[in-house]
Formats: C-alpha cells, sequence, structure tokens
C-alpha cells in the first residue's frame, strides 16, 4: 500500500497535467497563440459581452487575481514571481474584464513576457491591451499580435 499511493497520485497528477490547457483564453473560441483567428459573428461577441460586463463576472475577475496574489505572498513568493500560466491567467482576466468583446489568447513567459493575440472590435480596444497587461505585476514586455476586426453579421 505504501507505495502504491505514491504510484496512483503520481498517475493522477501526470494524466492531470497533461489533460490541461495552458493557454489562457478570454473566450472558448480564441485563436492558438500566435494566430489571429476568426472573427465571431454579432450575436456571439454580444453574448461575450454581455457576461463579461455584469457585476458578478467583474467581482469573479478581481477576487480571481487577488486570490492569486495572496496565495503566491502565503507561499513565501515575491509578487513578482509567478509562474507563466499564472501570469497568463491573470492578464486574461484583466483583458476579459476590460475588453469584453474581444478574442484573444494570452501567452506568458517565466521571464514576464506576455503575448496577446486575437481580435478586437476597433483600435481603442487594441491599444487598452498593453497598458492594461502591464497593470499585473510581473509582467515585465507585452507583445501585442491582436487586429482589429469588427463583428460580422
Amino acid at each position: 500500500m505504501k507505495k502504491l499511493t505514491p504510484f496512483l497520485i503520481g498517475c493522477v497528477l501526470l494524466f492531470g497535467a497533461a489533460a490541461c490547457d495552458d493557454t489562457a483564453r478570454t473566450t472558448r473560441t480564441a485563436p492558438a497563440p500566435g494566430e489571429v483567428g476568426e472573427v465571431p459573428a454579432a450575436p456571439e461577441r454580444e453574448a461575450a459581452r454581455e457576461d463579461a460586463q455584469s457585476a458578478v463576472r467583474r467581482e469573479q475577475l478581481d477576487a480571481d487575481i487577488r486570490a492569486r496574489e495572496e496565495r503566491n505572498l502565503a507561499a513565501g513568493g515575491d509578487i513578482t514571481d509567478r509562474t507563466a500560466e499564472d501570469l497568463a491567467s491573470e492578464v486574461r482576466s484583466k483583458l476579459e474584464a476590460n475588453i469584453p468583446d474581444g478574442v484573444l489568447t494570452v501567452d506568458a513567459t517565466e521571464e514576464g513576457t506576455v503575448t496577446v493575440s486575437g481580435t478586437v472590435n476597433n483600435q481603442d480596444e487594441l491599444s487598452k491591451i498593453e497598458p492594461l497587461a502591464q497593470e499585473i505585476n510581473g509582467v515585465n514586455d507585452v507583445i501585442v499580435n491582436a487586429v482589429v476586426a469588427p463583428p460580422q453579421g
């Protein structure tokens, strides 16, 4: 039994990690990192906007960012010392809350470089990406590969 338990735990962790997609996306239809992707139809964008702009969703996103920062500090880590996955997820949350109709994918590195790909509705939203991402502790550089693509339909 003593040998079986660590083996089972290891298998669960291994298969659980393999099943996870560590790319942070603002919507389930966001493109793969580095790709622009297709422009979603107007009804899809409207549904995403309504969800992201709801008070409940904004509170969830803000609470998510605060909880990560508190966990990192409680674990003895520096607030700027984050894993790439945490960094990408926090930036995704920030972008989702502030650019609700964007279809964005966020990828990050351990060194704090964040790459944002996908589409937004207008130039104003595109220009918000970099400053919003820079607000997250641990982000050192932002590469914006997103493009303006007005909704279709």
